[in-house]
């Protein structure tokens, strides 16, 4: 499958009537956050695909929200999903930081959402016997592709611990911006896991 994903930043390369000239293809849209709607129906409606999404800290949508008539998509947060022969799970947020936001969680807070996110994983596999294939999330996992430094980019533990158990065959995030120009690829293997940063677009064959 061939996978368009977006977050952060609406690219106006992306925003362009060219698009699908640019990026043939397209099997799969998965947002990652703190997108304006209108860009994700847009890309939704051009590929003529449903956008698969989670919120970012910025988003004023949440799990289980009804869809505005306009919007093309459907809100993976804390859900377990099949789409064309591949498993979704997804988790929105970011860490805490301040109170303007209502998905933005402490460390405990987003140990409990994934720990709900696992029994459904867990549910999903009894009756299917599938893994998960993809774990979109909006932050990162803590010490992988965050920012220490920075109190609204630290990652969620909860994630490490969710890959280290699940093994999804990739991880997908945004949400942080490297500008260090010797990290040459925003792509980590860990525990069997494939963590991919799109920040602000990738395209990703799966």
């Amino acid at each position: 499958m061939r996978i368009l994903a977006v977050s952060d930043e609406a690219v106006e390369r992306l925003y362009s009537s060219r698009v699908t000239e640019n990026f043939p293809g397209i099997e799969a849209i998965i947002g990652c956050g703190d997108l304006p709607k209108y860009y994700l129906d847009f890309l939704g409606s051009v590929y003529n695909l449903s956008v698969l999404f989670v919120p970012g800290n910025h988003d004023d949508y949440t799990a289980g929200a009804v869809a505005e008539p306009e919007q093309v998509g459907d809100n993976i947060d804390g859900q377990v999903i099949e789409y064309k022969g591949l498993t979704f799970a997804g988790l929105g947020g970011s860490i805490l930081y301040n109170r303007c936001s209502a998905n933005q969680y402490t460390q405990k807070e987003m140990d409990y959402k994934t720990r709900k996110l696992m029994l459904k994983v867990l549910v999903h596999r009894f009756k299917t016997g599938r893994q998960i294939d993809v774990f979109v999330t909006h932050s990162p996992p803590f010490g992988i592709h965050d920012d220490p430094n920075d109190p609204a980019h630290i990652g969620f533990k909860a994630f490490n611990g969710f890959i280290r158990l699940v093994k999804p065959r990739f991880m997908l995030h945004g949400h942080t911006i490297f500008y260090d120009q010797n990290i040459k690829n925003f792509t980590t293997l860990k525990f069997s896991t494939r963590i991919v940063n799109i920040y602000p677009y990738r395209v990703l064959e799966i």
